[in-house]
């Protein structure tokens, strides 16, 4: 058979076009004859399947540390359709030539400056002063500051990525699992047990200098081992193919999917379908 969006040659058992990503309409399997390949969910249990989560989903799959590991049908020349349905691949980076996640740590925070800058402006606004223009002198001094502060942050987060980044190798190593209601980031298990060891020793520096903020941070860091997004609740999803990663976010919750340049186009065409809900996509 072959593919009505764009005439690529496909399987009878393919549900989505390798070439283009398109979902592809088959026909009823004839009488008496079952796929071995159960791909679609049945009527009403979408809502159910993510109310379960990725924890019931990913049972038997725990063990998958690298490509290899995968078993199912390969439907791109990386991901493979596995028998529960689900779509898994294994997505390996050079933390160096790819700094996604460092660029990441910085968008936060900037973000994190601008809401300080908010609350000193509200502050001002409500002590009636706001439109008191400053000195000359003391607003550049408050501006040299703040653009000291920014560098330093900058730098601290620099030196802790490539600390982190030598623990792993300079490699990062992730599974993705993607079905019909979300899609999951998960890290491998021999990274995740060194992140956690790092987690706990934050956490414990920070109990230990009275900072909640830290400790709370290297908890959340010692436990959290996957980002999972739900479909119905994602707003943006965003392409950059420069960097082999696709942003899927939610109102608070931002993922990174990274994906192989020959997988793209499949993994960014059945996130845009799948993502209804999202208002800006690209």
């Amino acid at each position: 058979m072959f593919c009505e969006n764009c005439g690529n040659e496909i399987s009878n058992d393919t549900r989505f076009c390798p070439l283009c990503g398109a979902q592809v309409k088959s026909a009823a399997a004839p009488a008496g004859k079952i796929s071995s390949v159960e791909t679609t969910a049945p009527v009403g249990t979408g809502e159910i399947q993510s109310a379960q989560g990725f924890q019931k989903m990913n049972q038997g799959y725990q063990g998958i540390e690298s490509k290899e590991d995968i078993k199912g049908q390969k439907v791109t020349e990386n991901i493979y359709l596995c028998p529960d349905g689900a779509y898994r691949w294994v997505y390996e980076f050079d933390m160096i030539k790819n700094p996604t996640i460092l660029i990441t740590v910085w968008k936060v925070l900037l973000m994190s400056c601008a809401i300080v800058m908010i609350l000193v402006m509200f502050f001002r606004i409500m002590d009636g002063d706001f439109f008191n223009l400053p000195d000359p002198d003391d607003l550049a001094e408050y501006i040299g500051g703040l653009v000291l502060v920014m560098l330093f942050m900058a730098f601290l987060s620099v030196v802790a990525y490539l600390i982190v980044a030598k623990s792993y190798g300079f490699r990062y190593m992730v599974l993705f699992t993607m079905n019909e209601n979300e899609i999951e980031h998960r890290q491998m298990k021999n990274q995740f047990d060194k992140a956690k060891a790092m987690g706990w020793l934050t956490a414990a520096a920070g109990l230990a200098a009275g900072s909640l903020g830290r400790a709370g941070t290297g908890m959340l860091a010692a436990t959290k081992t996957a980002s999972t997004s739900v479909y119905d609740h994602v707003k943006k999803v965003k392409s950059d193919r420069r960097h082999n990663v696709i942003y899927v976010n939610e109102t608070l919750d931002h993922n990174q999917i990274y994906v192989d340049e020959a997988d793209f186009d499949f993994v960014r065409n059945f996130l845009i379908e799948h993502c209804r809900n999202a208002k800006q996509v690209s």
